[in-house]
C-alpha cells in the first residue's frame, strides 16, 4: 500500500480537549480518570490559549486547553459546541514536517496554520473538511533542554507556566 506519509515515522501523541476553563475539565480527566500532570504547560500568547497535559498509566495523553482572557481563538469552536467545548484536535508527531507538508500539499490536502517559528514545536493542521470533521495536528517536536524546569499544575493555572501571562485561570 502506498501511504502518503510513508517513511516519516508518524505516531499518535495525544487528544486535545478544550473548554472555557481547564478547571472544569480536571474533575473528569484528572480526578475520575486518573490523569497525572507530570509538569509542563503554559500559554500561547500569540494564539491566545493556555494548555497542559495529563498522562495515563498506559502512556496515553490528554491535552487540556482554555482561552486566555480576551482571546477569540476558540470562539468558533465554542459556537459549534454550544459553549461547552469538547475534543478540539488529534495530534500526530512526524519526523519531518517539511516532507509531510510537501507530500500532503502535492496530493491536494488543505493545510492551514503552518508554523515553523519555534524549533521546539513546529506544526501544521489538516483541515477538518479533509478528515470528516476532525482537526488533525501534525507536529515535529524539537530539542528540549534536559534540565528545563517544568511548571506544576498549580503554576500553569496561576499563569506561571511556559510563556505564562501571569493571569490566573478563571
Amino acid at each position: 500500500m502506498d501511504l502518503e506519509l510513508d517513511g516519516l515515522d508518524v505516531h499518535f501523541d495525544h487528544t486535545a480537549v478544550a473548554a472555557p476553563r481547564i478547571r472544569d475539565l480536571l474533575p473528569i480527566y484528572r480526578d475520575l480518570l486518573g490523569g497525572r500532570h507530570l509538569g509542563g504547560g503554559g500559554d500561547n500568547l500569540r494564539a491566545g490559549y493556555r494548555t497542559l497535559q495529563l498522562t495515563y498509566g498506559n502512556g496515553g495523553k490528554v491535552e487540556l486547553m482554555e482561552p486566555l482572557a480576551g482571546s477569540t481563538f476558540f470562539d468558533s469552536f465554542f459556537e459549534l459546541t454550544r459553549g461547552r467545548g469538547g475534543v478540539h484536535h488529534l495530534n500526530f508527531h512526524v519526523s519531518d514536517l517539511g516532507a509531510a507538508v510537501a507530500r500532503l500539499t502535492e496530493r491536494g490536502y488543505r493545510l492551514h496554520g503552518l508554523n515553523r517559528s519555534d524549533p521546539r514545536w513546529q506544526e501544521v493542521f489538516l483541515h477538518p473538511k479533509e478528515a470528516h470533521g476532525v482537526l488533525i495536528q501534525l507536529a515535529q517536536p524539537g530539542p528540549r533542554e534536559p534540565a528545563e524546569e517544568r511548571p506544576t499544575l498549580e503554576d500553569v493555572l496561576a499563569g506561571r507556566g511556559r510563556n505564562g501571562n501571569g493571569i490566573p485561570s478563571r
